[in-house]
């Protein structure tokens, strides 16, 4: 099957000025795509957007301009803001590919651990918010020390991509491929993000034990 071509596409990025969010605009900028970072302040957007001007085609705005100016829109933010930015931004969002990366965790002495969300995911969330949207659920997995690294030239992991819309995942599936190493992989449908998000905490597990930076590989396929 041959992939959409995504590099005529925008991409922004809302919170894109923490780490994830850095990590994912400087690959996409490195692989050619125009990036819009997106934050509550456009000032901070715009110092973040200067630092990786020489990756690629970075700019800032705030997150309501970013949402606006993205052909595809991502949504990289702290969960306890995400149900609040994301109503803030629904008329923004209306029609557009949304891409919900957010994970609903918590943290104890033990360490990570899985949120119950009440829609059954922050994707589900990202959905029942933004009806009008085309929402799906990617790149929860992925580390942001090795995206924001200018060292790693290649990402080795897979990006598990869910979502109710065939045409929409076939499009995100094809812009995770564009970072050298990556792979989109079709991961369901919406009902079953939870897992997906949920098993960044077995991750963060996985990586204060062996010391790494662990992501996902999908084997036979």
């Amino acid at each position: 099957m041959t992939e959409p071509d995504v590099t005529s596409l925008t991409i922004a990025v809302l919170g894109g000025t923490g780490p994830q969010g850095r990590g994912l605009a400087r690959r996409f900028a490195a692989a050619g795509l125009d990036v819009v970072l997106g934050s509550r302040s456009a000032e901070r957007a715009a110092q973040t957007a200067a630092v990786l001007a020489g990756v690629g085609r970075v700019r800032g705005a705030d997150n309501a301009e970013a949402a606006r100016a993205g052909d595809i829109v991502l949504v990289v933010v702290p969960w306890d803001g995400h149900a609040e930015l994301l109503a803030s931004l629904r008329d923004e969002l209306a029609g557009k590919i949304v891409v919900d990366c957010v994970n609903p965790l918590g943290f104890d002495k033990q360490g990570a651990f899985a949120l119950p969300v009440e829609e059954g995911s922050a994707t589900q969330q990202a959905a029942a918010i933004l009806p009008d949207s085309r929402v799906v659920g990617a790149f929860h997995n992925v580390s942001a020390v090795l995206l924001e690294d200018p060292t790693v030239e290649r990402v080795d992991t897979d990006v598990l991509v869910l979502g109710d819309d065939r045409e929409a995942t076939d499009l995100v599936q094809a812009l995770a491929s564009v970072v050298p190493g990556m792979r989109g992989m079709y991961g369901g449908r919406l009902r079953n993000a939870h897992q997906v998000e949920a098993l960044t905490a077995n991750l963060i597990s996985i990586n204060r034990r062996y010391k790494a930076h662990a992501g996902v590989r999908v084997t036979d396929v």
